[in-house]
C-alpha cells in the first residue's frame, strides 16, 4: 500500500505543466553545465517600462526563485543619448513593487566599460576585431542583403598592433564621432547579417548618466550584453524572440573571450495587448505632445500607470500566468487583464455606495430633519470584513440612469408609479420629478413604506429592483475619471497626416458624491463602486480637500478564462 502511494505522488510531481524555458534549465542542470540558476532582467533607461516588461520581470525572478537561484537588476545603459536617471529610478521602482527582489543586486552596463575595453583588446590581440574607417552608410553597402554575401572591409586585414594603436586613439579621443569604429572579424559570407563583422565599438562624444564625460568610446548592445551576463555569472540569459537572430553572435562573444561558464540565451515570444500603446517611442510622443499628462498617465500601460490606476502586483501575477509562456507571438484582449484585477480585488475591498452622476431623490413623506443608520456589510462575500453604519435621511442622492419618465420594456428601476428597493433601506416608490426650463429632469419625488427597512424581515411583496444611493447631507464629494481605449491601434497608431489616432472619448470626468467612510481614502487606496466598478484614489491630483478616483475596471465584462 505504501509503494502504490508512493508511486502516485511521484506521478503527480512528474506530471506538474513545466514551460519550455524550465525544461531547459532543467536539463542544463542534469547534465552539469551550471551548477545554479541566475537571471536578470537588463532594461536600457531611455524610458518608463510597460506591461510587456512586467512578463519579462516576473519571468526571470520566478525562474530564480522555482531553482533557488539569485534575480538581478542590470541597466543596459551603453546608449547616453536616451537615458536619463528620471528612468533609472522609475524602473527600479516598478521592479520592486512588483516584488521582484534584486537585493543588493542591482548593475549597471557602464560599471564594467573597463572590462569591456579589455575584452574589446583581447579580440584585437586574437585577431578577432579590427578599426574600420568605412562610413556608416559604406558599412551598410559592404554588408551584403539577406541574398547577397557581404564584402571584407579594405580595413580588415590591418594589424594587431596597428588595430591596437588605433583603438586606443579611439579611447583617447583622436578621432572625430563617425570616424571610425571597432568591428568584430567573423564572417562578411555568414548568411546571418548580424555575423558579418558587426560594429562593437564606436566613437560617440555623449555624456553619460552615470560615467560622465569619462568615455568618448561605447560599446554596442551586442557586444556589451553577453559580457555583462558573463561577468554577472548568469547561467540563463531569457530574452524576447527578436534576438533570436542575435543568439549566434551573443555566443561567439562569449565563446571567443574564453570565458569559463558562459551563459545560455533562450527566446521568448513578447506579450501584444490588444488596443494599448505599449511601443516606448509611441507612448514618449504621447508623453511629449502632452496628450496624456505623464509616463505614468492611467489610460497607458506603463507600469507606472497601471500602479497608479490601481492594479496591484497580484493580478499582473495573475495575468502572467493565464498568459503563459510561449515561443509564438500572440494578442491577448485587454479584457483579460481586467478579468485579473476584478479576481485580485473582489474579496479584498469594501463595496461602498458612490453617485457618479448625481439626481436628487427627494422622500416628500420621511420627516423632514430626520436621519437614521441603516447597516451595510463592507463585503457581503466576506463576513468577517464586518459592516459599517450608513446614515439614511429625506433627501438623496440617486445615479441619473437610475430614473427614466418612459422607460423600456424590462426597466426596472424607478420611474413614474414604480417601486423598488433603495438598497439596505426601504422600498420607496415614485411619485413625480422637477425639471429644469429646457425639460430637464433635476430631482425625483418618492413615497417611503416604513415597514419594508431591510433587516427587519419584511416579507409582505416583493420588488424587482434594488438601487444604491448617499445620502446627500452627509455626501462627500469625488472626482471620478473614467476610461475607454486611448489609441484604436487596429486603425493604426498614427493617421495619415502623421497625427496620432487618439481616442476623444479616452477619459470621462464624473463629479459626484460617495459616502462619507470614504472621506479619509489615501492615495492607492481602492474599493469596490457598487455597479459603477474597481476605483483607485490618484496619488497625483487628490488633494486633502478633495478626492480624485481613477476607475481601475468597470463592473463586469463579456471576458470569461478558459
Amino acid at each position: 500500500m505504501e509503494e502504490k502511494n508512493l508511486t502516485s505522488e511521484t506521478t503527480t510531481e512528474e506530471t506538474v505543466s513545466r514551460n519550455f524555458i524550465e525544461v531547459m534549465i532543467d536539463k542544463d542542470l542534469e547534465e552539469g553545465k551550471y551548477d545554479h540558476v541566475i537571471t536578470r532582467f537588463p532594461p536600457e533607461p531611455n524610458g518608463y517600462l510597460h506591461i510587456g516588461h512586467a512578463k519579462s520581470i516576473l519571468l526571470n525572478y520566478g525562474l530564480a526563485k522555482k531553482y533557488n537561484g539569485q534575480f538581478n537588476l542590470r541597466f543596459d545603459d551603453t546608449n547616453p543619448t536616451k537615458e536619463k536617471t528620471e528612468f533609472v529610478e522609475s524602473i527600479a521602482k516598478d521592479v520592486r513593487w512588483l516584488g521582484a527582489d534584486f537585493e543588493d543586486r542591482l548593475f549597471f552596463a557602464s560599471n564594467y566599460f573597463d572590462k569591456m575595453y579589455e575584452a574589446a583588446v583581447f579580440l584585437i590581440k586574437k585577431g578577432k576585431a579590427f578599426v574600420c574607417d568605412l562610413t556608416a552608410e559604406q558599412i551598410r553597402e559592404y554588408r551584403g542583403t539577406l541574398t547577397e554575401p557581404g564584402r571584407n572591409s579594405p580595413y580588415r586585414d590591418r594589424s594587431v598592433e596597428e588595430n591596437l594603436a588605433l583603438f586606443e586613439g579611439m579611447k583617447n579621443g583622436e578621432f572625430e564621432d563617425g570616424t571610425k569604429v571597432l568591428r568584430a572579424k567573423i564572417d562578411m559570407s555568414s548568411p546571418n547579417i548580424n555575423m558579418r563583422d558587426p560594429v562593437i565599438y564606436r566613437v560617440a562624444r555623449m555624456t553619460h548618466h552615470n560615467t560622465g564625460d569619462t568615455w568618448c568610446i561605447y560599446p554596442m548592445y551586442d557586444f556589451a550584453h553577453p559580457i555583462e551576463d558573463a561577468l554577472e555569472g548568469v547561467s540563463h540569459s531569457i530574452c524576447t524572440l527578436e534576438f533570436e537572430d542575435h543568439r549566434p553572435l551573443y555566443d561567439w562573444v562569449v565563446t571567443e573571450l574564453e570565458y569559463p561558464q558562459p551563459p545560455r540565451q533562450i527566446e521568448f515570444a513578447k506579450m501584444y495587448l490588444t488596443n494599448v500603446v505599449t511601443g516606448k517611442r509611441y507612448i514618449k510622443r504621447l508623453v511629449e505632445d502632452g496628450i496624456v499628462d505623464g509616463w505614468d498617465d492611467p489610460r497607458l500601460v506603463t507600469i507606472a500607470a497601471l500602479r497608479r490606476r490601481g492594479f496591484t502586483p497580484e493580478s499582473l501575477k495573475l495575468f502572467m500566468e493565464l498568459c503563459g509562456v510561449s515561443k509564438s507571438n500572440s494578442s491577448v484582449d485587454y479584457a483579460m487583464l481586467e478579468y485579473c484585477i476584478r479576481e485580485d480585488l473582489k474579496l479584498k475591498r469594501a463595496r461602498m455606495m458612490a453617485v457618479l452622476r448625481p439626481l436628487k431623490l427627494i422622500i416628500d413623506n420621511y420627516p423632514e430633519g430626520q436621519s437614521e443608520l441603516v447597516e451595510v456589510q463592507n463585503n457581503p462575500e466576506v463576513p468577517e470584513m464586518g459592516s459599517r453604519q450608513v446614515a439614511f435621511g429625506r433627501e438623496l442622492y440617486i445615479e441619473q440612469d437610475d430614473f427614466m419618465v418612459e422607460p423600456p420594456k424590462k426597466y426596472f428601476r424607478l420611474f413614474p408609479g414604480n417601486e423598488v428597493r433603495l438598497m439596505n433601506a426601504y422600498f420607496v416608490t415614485c411619485t413625480g420629478y422637477d425639471t429644469d426650463e429646457n425639460g430637464k429632469v433635476i430631482a425625483v419625488h418618492a413615497t417611503y413604506d416604513p415597514a419594508t427597512k431591510c433587516g427587519t424581515g419584511f416579507t409582505g411583496r416583493k420588488v424587482k429592483g434594488t438601487i444604491h444611493w448617499v445620502n446627500a447631507n452627509e455626501a462627500v464629494s469625488v472626482t471620478a475619471r473614467l476610461y475607454e481605449n486611448l489609441i484604436d491601434e487596429e486603425k493604426g497608431v498614427y493617421n495619415e497626416d502623421g497625427t496620432m489616432n487618439i481616442n476623444p472619448n479616452s477619459i470621462e470626468i464624473a463629479e459626484g458624491f460617495a459616502e462619507p467612510a470614504i472621506q479619509d481614502a489615501k492615495a492607492y487606496d481602492s474599493f469596490q463602486f457598487l455597479r459603477n466598478g474597481y476605483f483607485c484614489v490618484d496619488y497625483k491630483d487628490t488633494t486633502d480637500e478633495h478626492l480624485v478616483f481613477n476607475r481601475i475596471a468597470s463592473q463586469k465584462s463579456g471576458y470569461k478564462p478558459a
